[in-house]
């Protein structure tokens, strides 16, 4: 008897006030929309910018591999089923929906605003790469549903555009409750909320208006110009970005555990792998553009220290030694302002495309092209020299044919996209521009590749959805183009 009470004392003394002393004062009760934010805006954006590097660079001839000897490679344009975002977007759409939620369950339009921004960003990206996928259905796994069709591009799209309009219409110029904001900083902790809530109605439009530019060639049936119009010609309501301090970069704070994920990257992997190509290079040489100080690390040829580039797309046979041209300075892996989104160069670019196009943006084609020259390289932190537009490869040329100032255009927007995901091949599938010389080693069969087939793994995960899309897309290679591009 005396036992059984010794050892109920015991457990009821091990249990008293369990909950109290087995709970982490550091760590939340609940989910809020600010614990999910901020994780979820550095993630994605490092899986954005790595994509960037080690995709578009290759394949839009930023840079191109020392050494490629098997055949394969993107600057050959082979491109692999499932490369690009496919899996690590999907796992962040239930973040996004997560943050979607408990927006609407505590009334706090701010975070619901954000999660369509960015919802709408991870979804534009998916579809532009692989055409038709899923979306009405992919993020119903909660509810059962495992085994998500495929959404036509044609029907995803004006379900972005509006989702951005909505995400405009829904932001308040107050502070976030629970915090979280790690790209605006729209916290309560900002001396200024409002302004940071400003940005993101800025980033809504700014990327509608990307979005509609992409479409132009379906005016007829989503009524792109008068959507454009819309936005151009209401700054007040549907403001876009104005400015440096308006854009979407994601600044590392180079903290724990915010560092910018290239940090760690071996040499190997980070420059000894790769070299910019001459196509990148030489212009930006003939230019004396300053940005190269930033972007790449000066070799010895003839023993001057220049910036000295590689052909893409070269035969098999060709190996280039390490260290004989320039790649990434190491700087880039700890440089802060790398997490990019989407950029004010990116908007006067846009702007530059919309006047030559006739729409009325408030200045002329020649105008914003200059602006956007000046807007990247204050992005990248160099001065840009006073005579720099005026230079012969540089200077606007008014009165050329449309495609001379598009080519234009498009040859310094694509300099402006240095690490931003995949907008240069998308905008080259969109324009034709730039122009890439192609590789003596690339195959003759080889085409310039247009979209990214699906991974397959689909084949076994949800085959009879994936037969369903890829019947309706015409097939599963990288040489079938999507809706918009048709």
């Amino acid at each position: 008897m005396t036992l059984c009470v010794t050892v109920m004392l015991l457990v009821t003394g091990c249990t008293k006030n369990f909950e109290e002393l087995n709970t982490d004062p550091n760590r939340p009760k609940e989910s809020t929309p600010g614990v999910m934010l901020g994780q979820l805006e550095y993630r994605i954006v490092n899986t954005t910018i790595n994509e960037g590097r080690f995709f578009t660079h290759q394949l839009m001839q930023v840079d191109a591999p020392r050494s490629s000897n098997n055949g394969a490679g993107l600057h050959r344009y082979v491109v692999e089923p499932g490369a690009a975002v496919w899996s690590n977007f999907y796992r962040y759409m239930t973040d996004i929906e997560d943050i979607s939620y408990s927006a609407d369950s505590l009334n706090e339009p701010n975070y619901k605003g954000i999660a369509l921004v960015y919802k709408s960003w991870a979804y534009s990206i998916l579809t532009d790469l692989y055409g038709d996928v899923p979306y009405s259905e992919a993020t119903k796994g909660a509810s059962g549903n495992f085994l998500a069709k495929f959404d036509k591009q044609s029907a995803i799209y004006p379900q972005l555009l509006a989702d951005l309009d909505k995400a405009s219409a829904s932001f308040v110029p107050k502070a976030l409750t629970y915090g979280g904001d790690m790209l605006y900083n729209a916290n309560a902790t900002n001396k200024d909320p409002g302004a940071a809530i400003l940005k993101w109605k800025k980033f809504s439009n700014s990327l509608k208006l990307r979005l509609l530019l992409r479409l132009l060639k379906r005016d007829g049936e989503l009524n792109i110009a008068e959507q454009i119009n819309a936005i151009l010609t209401d700054p007040a309501n549907r403001p876009v970005f104005t400015s440096n301090d308006d854009e979407a970069i994601f600044k590392y704070p180079g903290t724990f555990p915010y560092f910018n994920p290239f940090y760690n990257t071996r040499q190997l992997e980070w420059r000894d792998g790769a070299y910019f190509t001459r196509f990148f290079l030489d212009r930006l040489n003939t230019d004396q553009d300053p940005r190269r100080s930033v972007w790449a690390l000066k070799v010895k040829k003839n023993n001057i220290d220049t910036f000295s580039g590689i052909e893409s797309g070269y035969p098999t046979s060709v190996e280039y030694a390490v260290g004989a041209n320039s790649s990434y300075p190491d700087a880039l892996k700890t440089y802060q302002g790398l997490g990019v989104m989407m950029t004010y160069a990116e908007m006067e670019f846009i702007k530059a495309e919309l006047a030559l196009r006739g729409f009325n943006t408030g200045s002329t084609p020649k105008q914003h092209y200059e602006k956007g020259i000046l807007a990247s390289m204050t992005q990248w932190g160099v001065t840009m020299p006073s005579d720099f537009t005026s230079r012969p490869g540089v200077l606007y040329n008014e009165s050329g044919s449309f495609d001379q100032q598009l080519e234009q255009i498009m040859l310094q927007k694509y300099f402006a996209y240095f690490f931003v995901d995949y907008q240069s091949w998308f905008e080259k599938r969109r324009t034709g521009y730039p122009v890439l010389p192609r590789g003596s080693g690339i195959p003759a069969e080889n085409q310039f590749p247009v979209r990214v087939p699906y991974p397959t793994y689909l084949q076994s995960l949800n085959p009879t959805n994936l037969a369903d899309a890829v019947k309706e897309m015409g097939g599963d290679n990288s040489n079938i183009k999507v809706w918009w591009d048709k």
